[in-house]
């Protein structure tokens, strides 16, 4: 059995990065229920209930309350979700996902279900309208993003003593937490690191647009960068190779020698497979940092740009964002 070279063990001690066992969170933050504070949660069960005596004392048709009664409890039992403020956007997708229907119906039992969740905004049982961004054709597949909690897991069971371990967690951090293409993490060069303001300084060289753009990162990456930029060096030194690339081989050379040959992109497949995470590959990586700055209300302008899209119409379709919705979001500012 080849003995492992030193200069792949990485000798910086990491044990503290994850002290807490979580990445910072990025996810916009949850707005309670009075109810749910107050400790007195509202179940579908209860909220069908009192819905259904509010709809028929106001006159409305049996059909329509029947409707609501038969996709409301379809819903609950389909997604295993008791209370009205546990259910989210997610759920909703996922609902809708799993039916074996034609889009009208879909749409049909969509459209109930916002009634439904209308009426307990009405009530107070939930205070944000999360459902109206609901609105892409349902029969479409929505490609998904990342999520923190993908993240959280691949990296607690890579070993970033490890170079190539430390090094695919620092590809896949830096493309989750600043949106940039595989083919430009390849291109990346000690030069493009600012290591004193932490930001990425990438040139149109390496970019897709050609355009020139400063990407920020915070200390995490910054620490994770720091060991390997260190660590390249030594491999460099060991097999006197001459290059500045960020992510390199074990032997020091470009990791990618092609646009099917990316020892990166093979070990991020690889460790997906490995660990049951569907949404570890540089795509879902990048679409998870698109759509966690607009979950945190950023302007989606400044998305496109870091994203280094064309125009705005890609980067709606990028995030599933359609028209509708675009019209309703400019409509608060006329």
């Amino acid at each position: 059995m080849t003995k492992k070279k030193s200069i792949l063990t990485v000798s910086e001690d990491f044990s503290d990065l994850f002290s807490d066992g979580k990445l910072p969170d990025r996810s916009p933050k949850k707005k309670v229920s009075a109810a749910a504070l107050n400790g007195n949660r509202i179940t579908l069960e209860q909220a069908i209930a009192t819905i259904t005596r509010q709809m028929t004392i106001s006159g409305n048709r049996p059909r329509t309350i029947s409707d609501y009664n038969v996709y409301v409890k379809q819903f609950a039992e389909s997604m295993l979700i008791t209370y009205v403020d546990d259910i989210t956007s997610d759920t909703l997708y996922e609902w809708l996902s799993n039916m074996n229907v034609s889009a009208q119906t879909k749409l049909t039992r969509l459209k109930c279900l916002k009634a439904f969740l209308s009426r307990c905004f009405d009530n107070g049982w939930v205070t944000i309208k999360f459902w109206g961004k609901v609105n892409i054709r349902v029969d479409t597949k929505v490609k998904e993003g990342a999520t923190d909690r993908e993240i959280r897991v691949l990296l607690s069971v890579l070993d970033l003593n490890d170079y190539v371990q430390l090094r695919d967690a620092t590809a896949a951090l830096l493309m989750y937490k600043t949106g940039i293409r595989i083919n430009t993490l390849v291109h990346l060069e000690n030069r493009h690191i600012d290591f004193e303001n932490n930001l990425l300084q990438l040139d149109g060289g390496i970019l897709k647009n050609h355009k020139d753009i400063l990407l920020p990162f915070d200390d995490m990456l910054r620490r994770l960068l720091t060991v390997l930029v260190k660590q390249n060096s030594a491999i460099r030194e060991e097999y006197k190779v001459s290059n500045e690339y960020v992510f390199i081989t074990k032997q020091g050379r470009k990791v990618a020698t092609g646009q099917s040959h990316n020892n990166i992109q093979k070990r991020l497949n690889k460790y997906a497979k490995e660990f049951g995470l569907k949404n570890i590959n540089p795509h879902a990586l990048r679409r998870g940092f698109a759509k966690s700055l607009l979950n945190k209300g950023a302007n989606i302008t400044d998305i496109s740009r870091a994203l280094g899209h064309s125009n705005l119409a890609v980067t709606t379709q990028y995030l599933h964002i359609d028209k509708e919705e675009v019209a309703d979001n400019l409509r608060k500012y006329l």
